[in-house]
């Protein structure tokens, strides 16, 4: 776990966008990079970060 006062301190090192915490990962909601956590460190590297694939859009029935 990310202690809050760090947490408010981090930004995406891609878009300098604000992260937030989900999960075992820091998410940038702008760009959608996922950073990885490990052993309680956030790995803040663009080179280390995922973007998961995008959701499918919904369809109406």
């Amino acid at each position: 776990m990310i202690a809050k006062e760090l947490l408010d301190i981090l930004a995406c090192p891609l878009c300098k966008t604000a992260v937030e915490m989900r999960g075992e990962y820091i998410v940038c909601p702008a760009c959608r990079r996922h950073y990885p956590v490990r052993d309680g460190i956030p790995t803040m590297l663009v080179e280390e970060a995922f973007v998961p694939p995008a959701a499918p859009p919904r369809t109406q029935s």
